[in-house]
Formats: C-alpha cells, sequence, structure tokens
C-alpha cells in the first residue's frame, strides 16, 4: 500500500486530500477547494484596495491533483460538503471514470454549496463582463504577478511557483448537475463493493450531518480513513468510534485538532480585533498527554468528558453577549460563518439571550440556498444527535428556526436586493449570510455598508486570514470577533482513542510529531506532503473461503509429524465482496490422474535404499563446495545411467532412459511426503 498526502488543507473548509493506492485500486480521499485564497481578489465594490487583483476570479485546487492522470483514479471517498467543492473540475474530465462515494446528506448539502458557489461567482461575471482571452487571464501574466505585493504572489505561486497550474475558472451550473449524476450518494449506515473487492462503509463524524469517517476493507487490508471528528455535537451525531474497533490500520487527517492559545486580546477562544490593529496569536506548543484508563469504561469516559461542550457553552455565550452589546448600542451584526451546525446553534442560542433582554430586532438569513438547506435540516432525522431525535419523537420541533420563521423573526431571502427585503428592512438588525472569506456574495455588501459604524459587528470564523479578508474594508472601524469552534479530536484525546481502538498501525501527518508524546508505544508512521510512503504490510497470510461443494470434495491426509492436515482441489480463483473465494471449475479435472505433488526434506540414503529395492544400483557423493550448502549426488550406473542432485531447494534427475526416470520418480514419491 502507498499513501501520497497531496494538501494537508488549510483548515474545516479545505480538508486534507489524499491519494491511496490500495488493493491494487486507486483512491483519492476527498476534492476540496481551497476558498480561503480568494481573498487576493478584490470584491465587487467601489473603493477596494488597489493592491488586490481587480477581475474575474479563478479558484484554487488541490495543489498536487492536476499532476495526476485522471485516468488512473479509479474510486474518490467524500466525507464533508466542503470536501467536494472540487469535485466538478474532475469529473468534467473525459479521462476520469471513477466512481464517487459520500453519503446522501453530504451529497445534498455538497450539491447546495457548490449552486451557491456558482450563483455568488455570477456576480463577478456581470460587473467585469466575460474574459475574451484564451488561455491564463491577463493577472495571471507573469508581468503582472511580479507587481503583486509579496504576500499575495505567495498565496497565488507558492513556493518558486509551483502552485499557479492549480488556478482553474470555475466551473458552470450544468457542470455541476452532471457532476452529481457520478455521484453514488449512501444511505445512513449502507454498504458499498467497489469491483468485488473493497467494502466501503462510513460512520458518523460528528462534525456536521452526514458527514462521516470511513472503512475500507479488503482482502488483506482493514483501512479506517479518520476525517475531523467531535465526540459529541449540538446538532448532528456524535461520532461513531465504536464501528472503526478493530481495524489494522488508521490513516489519521484530522488536522484541524483543537488548540487552545491565548492571546492580548482573546476571550472564551475568540479574537477580539480593534478598530486600527489586527494581532496575530502567540506561539503555542501543546503535547497529547496520556491517559491513566485501566478499563475500557474509563477510555469512554475520557474520551466523552463534557469539556468541549462547556468550553463551547463559553464561547457561545460570550458571542451572544457580544451580540446584545452592539445591538443595544444600536449597532447591526453580521455573521458570515460557514458552518451549517454553527449557524443553527448561535442562531437559536442568540435569540433566547434576545427574549431573556426583552429586545426584538428583526433576524435575516440571505442566501440563495438558506430555504432548502433549512428544509433539509429536518429531512434527515437518522444522522441528528440523541437530544433532536427526541424532540422529533416528541413531535417537537427539531430546530429553533421553525418556530422563528412561523412568528415571523427570522427571515428568509435568496438576495439582497429582493424586493421583499427592502419592504422589511430596518436597523440594527442581525443578518446570516455568506461568505466566509468575504470576497462573496450578501456578506461583502453589508460589510462594505456597515465597516465605519464602530457600533456593529463582525462574527468570523477561524481559518480566513482576518486582515488579508478585511483589506478593502479599511479604515475599520467596526468591531470583528473572529471565534474557532471546535472542528477535530482534542490532542489529549488521541491516545485514549487510539487504545479503544486497537490498530496495529498509525499514520500520522508530520506536523503532528513535535506535538504528539505518547505514554505508550504505538507503532505509527508520519507522512509529510508531497511525498509518498510505503506502509507495511500487516497481514502476511489471508483466508481463502471454500464453496460447500468443494468441501466435499476435500480427502485430507494426516502429516503427523507436523501436526497438519492437507487434501488437494481444483477450484477456481475469485474475489467478490472483499473476499477471496475458491468455486468449482466448470470442466474440472480429475484429480487422481494427475502427478502426485511431493514436499519436504530428501534423505539420500533413503532415496538410494529405495532405488536399490527397485533393482537400481548407484553410489552417493557430496560436493560441499556447491553454493546451494552443498549438493548429494547419487550416480546410478545400472540397468542405464543416471544422475540425481539433491540440494536444499529442489531435486534433479538427469536420465536419458524415460522408463528408469519413471521407476526414478515413482521410488521418489515413495520415501516423500505428497498428495
Amino acid at each position: 500500500m502507498k499513501l501520497t498526502c497531496l494538501s494537508m488543507g488549510h483548515g474545516l473548509y479545505c480538508p486534507p486530500c489524499h491519494m491511496l493506492e490500495l488493493c491494487g485500486f486507486r483512491v483519492l480521499l476527498e476534492c476540496p477547494l481551497d476558498l480561503s485564497a480568494l481573498t487576493v481578489f478584490s470584491p465587487v465594490i467601489p473603493n477596494s484596495a488597489p493592491d488586490l487583483i481587480g477581475a474575474v476570479p479563478w479558484y484554487k485546487t488541490v495543489k498536487s491533483l492536476h499532476l495526476w492522470d485522471p485516468s488512473l483514479i479509479d474510486l474518490v471517498i467524500i466525507s464533508t460538503p466542503y470536501a467536494m467543492l472540487g469535485l466538478p473540475f474532475l469529473t468534467c474530465l473525459h479521462d476520469f471514470s471513477g466512481k464517487i462515494y459520500a453519503t446522501e446528506a453530504v451529497v445534498r448539502i455538497g450539491c447546495l454549496m457548490m449552486e451557491d458557489l456558482v450563483s455568488m461567482h455570477a456576480e463577478y461575471n456581470q460587473f467585469y463582463g466575460p474574459d475574451e482571452r484564451s488561455g491564463c487571464p491577463g493577472w495571471m501574466e507573469w508581468e503582472e504577478l511580479e507587481k503583486l505585493p509579496l504576500e499575495l504572489r505567495d498565496i497565488v505561486m507558492g513556493k518558486d511557483g509551483e502552485e499557479l497550474g492549480s488556478w482553474m475558472p470555475l466551473y458552470s451550473a450544468t457542470d455541476v448537475k452532471e457532476c452529481m449524476l457520478k455521484i453514488h450518494s449512501l444511505r445512513y449506515g449502507e454498504e458499498a463493493c467497489y469491483n468485488s473487492t473493497l467494502i466501503l462503509k462510513s460512520f458518523s463524524s460528528g462534525l456536521e450531518i452526514g458527514s462521516s469517517n470511513w472503512m475500507i476493507n479488503g482482502p488483506r487490508r482493514n483501512f479506517t480513513y479518520l476525517s475531523s471528528s467531535i465526540f459529541k455535537s449540538a446538532h448532528a451525531m456524535g461520532f461513531d468510534y465504536y464501528s472503526l474497533r478493530g481495524n489494522d490500520l488508521i490513516l489519521f487527517s484530522d488536522l484541524s485538532v483543537e488548540m487552545t492559545h491565548d492571546g492580548p486580546n482573546d476571550a472564551y477562544g475568540c479574537k477580539i480585533y480593534n478598530e486600527t490593529v489586527v494581532e496575530d496569536p502567540l506561539p503555542y506548543h501543546i503535547s497529547a498527554v496520556g491517559a491513566n484508563c485501566a478499563s475500557e469504561q474509563d477510555l469512554v469516559k475520557c474520551l466523552l468528558e463534557n469539556d468541549e461542550i462547556l468550553e463551547e457553552s463559553d464561547k457561545i455565550a460570550f458571542i451572544c453577549s457580544c451580540v446584545l452589546d452592539s445591538l443595544n448600542e444600536g449597532g447591526s451584526v453580521l455573521i458570515p460563518i460557514g458552518r451549517i451546525g454553527i449557524v443553527h446553534f448561535l442562531l437559536e442560542k442568540i435569540w433566547q439571550y434576545l427574549e431573556l433582554s426583552n429586545m426584538m430586532v428583526p433576524i435575516f438569513m440571505i442566501s440563495t440556498i438558506s430555504e432548502e438547506i433549512l428544509a433539509f435540516m429536518n429531512a434527515m432525522p437518522e444522522w441528528l444527535c440523541e437530544e433532536r431525535q427526541l424532540k422529533l419523537f416528541s413531535g417537537e420541533p427539531l430546530f429553533g428556526h421553525i418556530e422563528l420563521i412561523k412568528e415571523k423573526k427570522l427571515y428568509l431571502f435568496p438576495v439582497l436586493n429582493s424586493s421583499n427585503l427592502s419592504m422589511i428592512w430596518q436597523e440594527p438588525c442581525l443578518v446570516f449570510c455568506p461568505h466566509w472569506n468575504l470576497r462573496l456574495g450578501p456578506a461583502v455588501h453589508l460589510l462594505s455598508r456597515w465597516h465605519k459604524d464602530h457600533k456593529s459587528l463582525l462574527i468570523l470564523e477561524e481559518g480566513v486570514d482576518a486582515e488579508m479578508a478585511l483589506l478593502p474594508f479599511k479604515t475599520l472601524s467596526m468591531k470583528v470577533l473572529q471565534c474557532s469552534f471546535f472542528a477535530g479530536i482534542k490532542l489529549k484525546k488521541i491516545q485514549p482513542l487510539l487504545e479503544l481502538l486497537q490498530p496495529k498501525l498509525v499514520l500520522f501527518p508530520d506536523r503532528l510529531k513535535s506535538q504528539l508524546n505518547f505514554s505508550k508505544n504505538y507503532t505509527h508512521l508520519y507522512y509529510s506532503e508531497n511525498s509518498t510512503l510505503r506502509v507495511p504490510c500487516l497481514k502476511e497470510d489471508f483466508e481463502v473461503r471454500l464453496m460447500r461443494y468443494l468441501d466435499f470434495k476435500l480427502q485430507p491426509r494426516i502429516l503427523p509429524h507436523e501436526n497438519l492436515a492437507i487434501a488437494r482441489l481444483e477450484g477456481q480463483f475469485l474475489v467478490s465482496n472483499g473476499n477471496h473465494l475458491l468455486v468449482p471449475v466448470k470442466n474440472p479435472t480429475h484429480i487422481s490422474s494427475k502427478q502426485q505433488l511431493n514436499w519436504g526434506s530428501v534423505d539420500p540414503d533413503l532415496l538410494l535404499q529405495a532405488l536399490k529395492d527397485k533393482g537400481i544400483d548407484g553410489l552417493i557423493s557430496y560436493d560441499e563446495t556447491a553454493p546451494c550448502h552443498g549438493v548429494h549426488s547419487i550416480h546410478i550406473s545400472a540397468p542405464d545411467e543416471a544422475v540425481i542432485e539433491i540440494d536444499s531447494k529442489q531435486t534433479v534427475i538427469f536420465a536419458a532412459n524415460e522408463n528408469l526416470t519413471a521407476v526414478i520418480c515413482e521410488t521418489f514419491s515413495s520415501v516423500c511426503s505428497g498428495i
């Protein structure tokens, strides 16, 4: 097996991407876009930053993926909606014919996200007009690239320009539809079999509805692909780690590992930016502390301790207090967060705070897909957490937005220029809208409207360079709060998780090498970006299943000295549903008519005595200088000449007389084990 890490990713919205060579197949794990790179482009607003690229943006794909032959990719596995935004670039290639697998929920949400991206991108085309150039756009010409500031040039080109080939013009709505036709969506708990060899099954990762980890089982590999996971979620089913137990190999690709750090402007995991400076977080280093867990119950307790929930609750409470402060001052609040679950959780909690403070302000959700997303959240109860499922059984609304919409406290609109929106719009207000990179969608125009209002508040999520994202909106008077929400396993829980899963080998990213400090010596390897790691085989033998008809045909022979029974059979070797099978051949040959198969070492003295009993005379000689640890030779003189050479690996008979050869072979079989 070989693993090539194509990209370590850039946070939750651009997860890592790997190429896996397994059982003779090439498997692509994730196909994301790096939408954070869009910050190099100027948003469609007046007086934007002059250093940014003023053109219809291209989109940055996984930097090494375009170097691989698409015709050689057999299989694509997707774990989250964010990991499929680059799929249309792959499926539109004529050479690509691989199968794509994702859960039904991920497919639906991912499709909506791609459609929304195409819709928001259309504003650029309307502003700049279609690019008449063929090939690369003007901003990608070398003379133009040299004019860019160093920070922007690094984003566009990478080191030594190796990332310049990763940029692509955005796909169309038609490309999205054609892409969706090529995806095989799996229902909750459904198992899929690829080419009769690989068994695929997904299990909830807890990150979002439908987001999953994957188990890939083959005849000689039991493989777990572990993506970003959360043990407990406020809306989605939690991390189903029990179903991953006992697999031989784990690919640890959860690079959104939660790391806490406090800078001078930090509070509850939120960075507070003032109107003149954006401070970088302080350097930090965390080592995973080994948990002294004596039993499985202790391990589970360690994994499910509610410290994350308490920290998240404190963080949400702090955000809600900041929202109330801005609204009390008469300022509006803009929340361009991309995580669907976080948006719902924030919406519910903020409204609870508003009711407790007797403050009634309108809440708007502005997106071309907001109505469909909210409706879809109620259509997948099997992916919801236990608390939400209990609401379903008791007849209560699954999410708070249902009641808010009914009571006209939450308004849904596809675009900002909707005629009905202008009729009910009032400020201060609270707005949820895309996009988190502040280059696309309604967030650009609302930020342009409010960025000079010191009473208003912008809530960003970690994963975007705030200074770069806010560059077009200087001078900034608006308050900015950047928050990090849980998007991965905490470092201190990695070891208890591995103790529970009991893998034989774990593959970790090399960036975690200095932060992992296990109290037990787990067998593990580290992989790095753009390098191929050869993973050793963990099973020297493998099982083969016999069809029942062949069972009855077996005539085993007991070997007393070797405590073994052996039999000879004839069958056809097949692979089906990840298992090796022996099935009857269509035209079987009678086994007794075939030559006997012998094994084991040959005693030259016993063989010579058996030959003499059949009237064959000869002498034994020994050549200790032979390369195969010495060779015994039996020189036969009567009834005809022949030579038998015996070494540690083989026995060779040299004879011109066919009748003599037949007698020697018969004698040879009488002194050897065989069937």
